[in-house]
């Protein structure tokens, strides 16, 4: 695929700068509900984009026809799109610098997920599925699995060569329980598709679906019963799945640099981090450190290289509780560097498309809360009242990544340092930094689990990017808690 890939771009003509992405992807879906099998599904694709920067202004065109002709197409429509998009522009796009890059990055797996015979797959989704029914009033059983994989070939007129093929892996079951007029939900190992990490079959493997799946039933059945959570100012210690959807709500669209720019404001809104508050703004308390890490092991945003080129690297969005960098690319990071003078960073390798025809974004890659030093035992001991909350059911979050609203699952009270009695439909609000400044503790590295979130939307057309989020539970201190009536 390398030397069609040099083929392609010797094809470019003299522009000011032009990059190429050959992508195959492939996935494979199984689904099951109340016993049998709803879904199995497989597809490949295989095309190729280009990106063309022509008199300051870009242009981009995609295909899968790989013919001379077709090809040629293909670019000469970038270029066209460029030349006509300059007439409009309302300054010249500017790119940082960045050295030739050859190299090479594969997702390190132990047991490759597409070489697991389907039949496996699904008596394991059968048998979790059925293994969640511990009473009648279950009306609902279902079970996840998911294998993609996605081969990268990137070329640029600078001089980069980069092949890539990522490969992650996403398992789930969810258990639906009714009686008392009421309907509850519980999720293992995390709701809205389960658990998703850029790792093979061992991690559906080591989840234990079968194992775990009477006690998500039985928790289902229980809710019902469950006290409805109170309402008022609590402390609550939110788990970490739950921190993780925090994180990508709150943290992560917030620091994207294109939102900060206006770029998305007509479809996924703006931010209120605007750039006057780099450096210069106290997000969160002290607590609160908050990094995009692209490195680290099972991370859905774990890769080699974004698809400007641009090496994985971690960056502190939040230190110390202060706004310190933004999700950027190559072009955002010299607008920055106009507005902020001392801002000499090239990008933070943020830029990636969800496919071969579509033009790379700024997009979350890891974004993480950095671990503390409590145990989660210690902590609740510390929490003389207060409501203990797991696993996400809703979110609303407004357009500037400001006032929200969350709901959880399942909650437990915590009374005198203990945890308590079950509580059913808990929910939280507030405003982004009030709320992260409310944060005095967070637990070590021992409750700290990378968390997928494989639906984050984004663009015009659409693109739905897979994106992870480092987290343990989390204290903040006088949320308002339960449904407020006026």
């Amino acid at each position: 695929m390398q030397k069609q890939l040099l083929e392609i771009l010797s094809l470019i003509p003299k522009v000011q700068y032009a990059d190429l992405r050959i992508v195959e992807k492939k996935n494979q879906n199984i689904e099951t509900k109340d016993g049998v099998v709803e879904a199995l599904a497989s597809s490949t694709s295989l095309g190729y984009g280009v990106r063309v920067l022509v008199t300051g202004a870009w242009g981009f065109a995609a295909s899968y026809d790989f013919s001379r002709s077709g090809i040629e197409r293909t670019i000469k429509k970038a270029v066209s799109i460029a030349k006509e998009s300059a007439r409009f522009k309302t300054k010249n796009v500017v790119l940082t610098k960045q050295k030739p890059i050859k190299a090479s990055y594969k997702t390190p797996v132990k047991e490759d997920p597409f070489n697991v015979p389907i039949k496996d797959k699904i008596k394991l989704l059968l048998e979790a599925d059925r293994a969640q029914r511990v009473s009648p009033e279950i009306v609902i059983s279902q079970s996840f699995f998911s294998a993609n994989s996605e081969k990268k070939w990137f070329a640029s007129t600078e001089g980069s060569i980069i092949d890539q093929e990522i490969i992650w892996t996403g398992i789930g079951i969810e258990a639906s329980a009714a009686g008392n007029s009421d309907f509850q939900n519980r999720s293992y190992p995390n709701s809205f598709r389960g658990q998703n990490q850029t790792r093979g079959y061992e991690l559906v493997r080591e989840l234990k679906l079968i194992e775990n799946a009477p006690k998500i039933g039985e928790e289902a059945v229980k809710l019902l019963r469950a006290d409805l959570c109170p309402t008022g100012d609590f402390d609550i210690i939110l788990d970490g799945n739950q921190v993780a959807l925090q994180i990508h709500e709150s943290c992560g669209h917030a620091s994207e640099l294109d939102r900060v720019f206006g770029y998305e404001a007509s479809y996924a809104g703006t931010s209120f981090l605007t750039a006057e508050k780099l450096a210069n703004f106290q997000y969160g308390s002290k607590a609160v450190n908050i990094t995009a890490d692209a490195t680290i092991p099972g991370g859905l945003g774990t890769f080699g290289y974004d698809d400007e080129g641009v090496a994985a690297e971690r960056t502190f969005l939040v230190k110390n509780g202060l706004f310190s960098d933004y999700l950027t690319s190559r072009e955002t990071a010299t607008e920055l560097g106009e507005i902020h003078p001392g801002y000499k960073k090239g990008s933070t390798g943020a830029m990636r498309a969800s496919s071969w025809d579509r033009i790379p974004l700024i997009r979350m890659t890891n974004v993480n809360l950095e671990p503390g030093n409590w145990k989660l035992a210690d902590l609740i001991a510390d929490t003389k009242y207060g409501i203990f909350m797991s696993t996400n059911r809703s979110w609303s979050i407004d357009d500037r990544r400001y006032n929200f609203q969350f709901g959880t699952e399942i909650g437990w009270e915590i009374k005198n340092g203990k945890l308590g009695k079950m509580l059913k439909n808990p929910t939280y609000q507030g405003i982004t930094p009030e709320f992260w400044n409310r944060c005095d503790a967070v637990c070590d590295k021992s409750h700290w689990e990378v968390w997928g979130t494989p639906n984050c939307g984004k663009g015009q057309p659409q693109q739905v990017m897979y994106t992870g989020h480092g987290a343990s539970p989390t204290r903040f201190r006088k949320i308002k808690v339960g449904v407020v009536r006026w």
